[in-house]
């Protein structure tokens, strides 16, 4: 008999070990799971992610993002404005702590952004700003894009010297390509001032893509046969350019300046295919909006307008 209570005793014993046991296990685990749930869900939407730029900025933001914790949801509007407003749409209606845009369409993107506004969701915006007056946007992160459209500039009179005909292959819809092409075109305009015999003699739209730039150029080359320089306002379109001068067989004889930075178009300067290209900073624009996000939650200053320097890369820099 004693030894059956013994048994008895030995055995409740023991479940009361691991029921206690297993409750401290529990705890850990759930003290695990809170530490490991986001602080916030930023909710972002970009232009595109079929170009290494925004893929870059992209993986960047992604990896500042959960060094602070937060959840990212990531969309590509894939240059369509109803396709973006869509999405943002959807963020509200998720409730998300915060929203990063880069605008398909800096002026039509205004009243989704009002939409984010009414809903008390901030928005901050990368690489591209929004052109729309009464919108609240916390901060912009992007590239100095009008100082590199002033480095294409004097890159483009370096080459003309005191006459010759540019033409701009062009993507008016958003603000970064506004931008660089008025900086591209107050050096020009400047020369012009000066009696210099150079000209802007051709701009048309090639959608920042390389099939349409492509197009674009074929077209410029027919209409302009003595064209000297052609500025393209991202990669893709200075190598949309060049395939179409290659095409012609104008190679050496017309010369292409690109924006961006990629490695097919610094491989394309090397190679002597494009004149010169300036170097953007995507992978910066991606962590510091996700930092200028977190600071706001901290209730710490935001500036509202943070622009990257470009560089140049052309023959005399990589020698």
């Amino acid at each position: 008999m004693r030894t059956v209570c013994k048994s008895i005793q030995h055995v409740f014993l023991c479940v009361i070990l691991l029921f206690v046991s297993g409750c401290q296990g529990n705890s850990g685990d759930s003290s695990t799971e809170s530490s490991t749930e986001p602080v916030a869900t930023i909710g972002v939407s970009v232009l595109t992610m079929t170009h290494p730029f925004f893929i870059e900025l992209v993986d960047e933001l992604k990896k500042t993002a959960e060094a602070n914790n937060f959840e990212v949801l990531i969309n590509s509007s894939e240059f369509d404005v109803a396709v973006q407003k869509n999405q943002i749409s959807d963020f509200v209606v998720r409730q998300v702590d915060a929203m990063i845009i880069c605008p398909a369409d800096s002026r039509a993107i205004g009243t989704a952004i009002q939409e984010a506004n009414r809903a008390g969701i901030p928005v901050f915006t990368a690489d591209i700003a929004v052109l729309v007056d009464d919108v609240e946007v916390i901060a912009h992160v992007g590239i100095d894009n009008y100082e590199g459209g002033r480095m294409a500039g004097e890159i483009a009179l370096d080459l003309l010297g005191e006459e010759g005909q540019i033409a701009i292959v062009d993507h008016p819809e958003v603000e970064s390509v506004i931008q660089r092409t008025k900086g591209f075109m107050d050096v020009i305009n400047a020369a012009v001032a000066q009696n210099k015999g150079v000209e802007v003699v051709s701009r048309l739209p090639g959608s920042g893509s390389m099939d349409k730039s492509f197009k674009a150029t074929e077209d410029i080359l027919q209409a302009h046969p003595d064209v000297d320089v052609i500025f393209g306002i991202n990669d893709e379109t200075a190598l949309g350019a060049v395939a179409a001068i290659e095409k012609a067989g104008k190679q050496g004889t017309v010369q292409v300046i690109g924006f961006g930075g990629k490695e097919e178009a610094l491989k394309a300067v090397r190679d002597g295919a494009l004149f010169a290209d300036i170097i953007t900073h995507p992978r910066q624009i991606g962590s510091r909006v996700i930092e200028s996000i977190a600071r706001y939650m901290n209730g710490e200053e935001v500036e509202t307008v943070e622009l990257i320097p470009t560089q140049v890369y052309q023959p005399e820099a990589i020698q």
